[in-house]
């Protein structure tokens, strides 16, 4: 399956057949005023909207199934509340760190992360751990250790070659920082969106080949392309038609999935 909807999220998620979905990642609205998808009257307002639109999801989800939201540190302390009221089990609060450079605050420490947060359904749902590995920081030492080991607790321990497992601080540059043209920032046709990589790492980690991925904020596609490259079948949507058609274009660009 791979579907590419342009509706309004509520009319998009009922489209969805209950117990259907192996992956939610979606990147909502945060309130912040980026665009008019992103206005709301009040802090009230846009909590009912994200609490309507989690309560819809909820019954699409595989009892096996992942879901990932991502949101500003503040609002995710209230969307935490909610999914564990609901009865969804958490699993971690994920920091990415942008690395976006030079911050303007002076009364508070600088704006550089968003949060993620990873709940799933049930106990029983999918982390591939070790296809997400990186490289270990202390590289002397882990050469060293990959001749003799390390005693850890009484026993000799030697490094991964696959590299180190990843915790809960993500260091990934933003998307805007990723592509600049001669060292110069670019506008993009979305104002927020994310880095192929880190959406390709929560894939690889939380579902597996021709398992569906969903996305009911899609925006610039960034989902699908991970899902397309990474061999996951999918269903996305966005509200504005704009993005639906970069979207589109972006994903018949994509080359044949690797393996």
């Amino acid at each position: 399956m791979t579907s590419i909807y342009n509706m309004d999220c509520h009319d998009f998620i009922n489209e969805i057949n209950d117990n259907s979905i192996d992956l939610v990642v979606t990147d909502p609205p945060y309130n912040m005023n980026k665009a008019e998808w992103d206005k709301f009257d009040s802090t009230d307002a846009f909590l009912e909207f994200t609490y309507r639109w989690i309560d819809d999801i909820i019954p699409k989800l595989k009892n096996t199934a992942s879901i990932y939201i991502f949101n500003t540190p503040f609002n995710s302390a209230y969307i935490l509340q909610y999914l564990v009221k609901k009865g969804l089990i958490f699993q971690n609060w994920i920091t990415w760190d942008k690395r976006d450079g030079i911050g303007a605050s002076k009364r508070k420490y600088t704006h550089g992360q968003e949060t993620i947060l990873f709940f799933t359904v049930s106990k029983e749902y999918t982390f591939n751990f070790d296809e997400i590995r990186i490289p270990y920081e202390s590289t002397d030492r882990i050469k060293a250790a990959s001749k003799k080991g390390i005693i850890k607790n009484g026993k000799r321990w030697f490094p991964n070659e696959k590299g180190r497992l990843v915790g809960e601080v993500w260091h990934f540059s933003s998307a805007r920082h990723k592509q600049k043209d001669h060292g110069k920032l670019i506008k993009f046709q979305h104002v927020t969106p994310k880095p192929l990589d880190l959406i390709e790492r929560i894939i690889k980690a939380s579902s597996n080949e021709n398992d569906l991925v969903a996305d009911p904020f899609v925006g610039s596609g960034t989902t699908g392309i991970a899902a397309k490259n990474l061999n996951r079948k999918f269903i996305i949507n966005d509200f504005n038609k704009e993005y639906i058609e970069l979207t589109k274009e972006r994903i018949k660009n994509v080359d044949i999935p690797r393996n």
